[in-house]
């Protein structure tokens, strides 16, 4: 399995995580705000990995994966700021946050790499 289908794997797992963590946050705990945050840019990186993979250049592609970085570190703002507001306990921010490092690992890799392939510095 190539790293792009690893990514679009691991991207639509974590985004399914998030809308039901979202609809956890709706229904359990009545918290709106914090969780839409969440909905948005949780499920973004998702879509900019699919959009990346038919991406018009090699910039383009870099583009696109550099949104989604964007988008899972502040994915991982709104679980620090949950946990850190008690709507999430220990276990439940460990477990989802590990997984957004673990994306964010990925796509970092992948910006590198790509950059590394197309002689750009940076």
């Amino acid at each position: 399995m190539t790293n792009s289908n690893i990514l679009a794997k691991k991207t639509l797992e974590f985004s399914i995580r998030i809308v039901r963590l979202f609809q956890y946050l709706n229904t359990e705990k009545k918290e709106f705000f914090l969780s839409k945050q969440l909905l948005r840019s949780g499920t973004n990186p998702g879509a900019m990995v699919r959009e990346a993979s038919m991406a018009e250049s090699g910039l383009d592609f870099i583009h696109k994966l550099s949104v989604a970085q964007k988008e899972i570190c502040e994915t991982r703002y709104w679980l620090e700021l949950l946990k850190a507001t008690d709507y999430l306990n220990d276990n439940e921010y460990s477990s989802i946050d590990m997984d957004a490092e673990e994306i964010l690992k990925i796509i970092t890799k992948s910006i590198i790499t790509k950059k590394k392939n197309l002689n750009i510095s940076g």
